[in-house]
């Protein structure tokens, strides 16, 4: 598969995650019980997993590693912390004011990334 449809896959993938993310956010911190739906477990992880695959074939396409180029690295530091950030929502705060700073917080993490991936540079803001 060439790098354009990769790109393109990746790029869909990941503002379908990010929807799901939100909408799983706003469902937690309502209570809501449309969580528990057999899909709202399943859809998000195979999402993020063709996710995932699309992003290791772009960079083997063009053999770039995240030990080659600073903003890869920090894309990949990004994730870590948006999965921690995630985890902490969604799995391991236990009041409602941790749920949603941590939700807000991976949020913040997820638009790093993104913004790490237009500018292409670890400080996107500079």
């Amino acid at each position: 598969m060439d790098y354009a449809a990769l790109k393109l896959i990746h790029m869909t993938c990941a503002l379908i995650s990010y929807g799901l993310f939100f909408v799983r956010g706003i469902w937690r911190l309502n209570g809501s019980t449309l969580l528990n739906q057999r899909w709202v477990r399943i859809v998000p992880h195979v999402n993020d997993t063709i996710l995932l695959l699309a992003a290791i074939g772009m960079a083997m396409t063009v053999a770039a590693y995240p030990g080659m180029h600073a903003f890869l690295a920090a894309k990949l530091g990004g994730l870590v912390i948006y999965i921690l950030l995630g985890l902490a929502a969604f799995r391991f705060a236990r009041s409602r004011t941790h749920q949603m700073a941590a939700w807000l917080l991976a949020q913040l993490a997820f638009f790093y990334i993104v913004a790490v991936a237009i500018t292409k540079s670890p400080l996107p803001w500079v």
